[in-house]
């Protein structure tokens, strides 16, 4: 497992070093163990904690809030995430069958019909690929 020192987790995360002391003071993260010398490491599901408290912040949620959310997390089950990723799988399929069935109707259309039927459906499509992502890799899209 990698460990970041501080100054390897504030560049990973695109915030300071005394962002990152901040956060720590705050309990929003902790380190995974400390080094001989005291050295503060921290590990990738830091990195990705910290990379959610940005997003969090850029929607302007206060720190209080973003500690909210983040414990709320923290509270899911194993077995609630794969639950849900087995409901979205035979949803997937399900999909997948109807866009089966819509392929020779969807062949049929004129490049100006295709092109708009693509433009509604695109910014969902990626919405859904998205939240997918983001539930599997604990993280958007880089």
């Amino acid at each position: 497992m990698k460990l970041y020192r501080i100054g390897e987790l504030a560049k990973a995360a695109n915030v300071s070093e005394r962002t990152i002391d901040y956060y720590t003071k705050l309990k929003l993260i902790t380190p995974e163990k400390r080094t001989q010398t005291n050295y503060r490491l921290y590990s990738i599901e830091t990195l990705n904690r910290l990379k959610r408290i940005n997003e969090l912040k850029q929607e302007k949620y206060t720190l209080e809030e973003i500690r909210s959310k983040l414990e709320l997390w923290n509270k899911v089950s194993d077995e609630q995430v794969t639950e849900k990723l087995t409901s979205l799988e035979i949803h997937m399929q399900r999909l997948e069958r109807e866009v089966k069935e819509l392929e020779p109707l969807l062949s049929n259309l004129k490049p100006g019909q295709a092109r708009k039927m693509f433009s509604s459906l695109m910014p969902q499509s990626l919405a859904c690929i998205e939240a997918l992502y983001i539930l599997i890799n604990q993280g958007p899209i880089a």
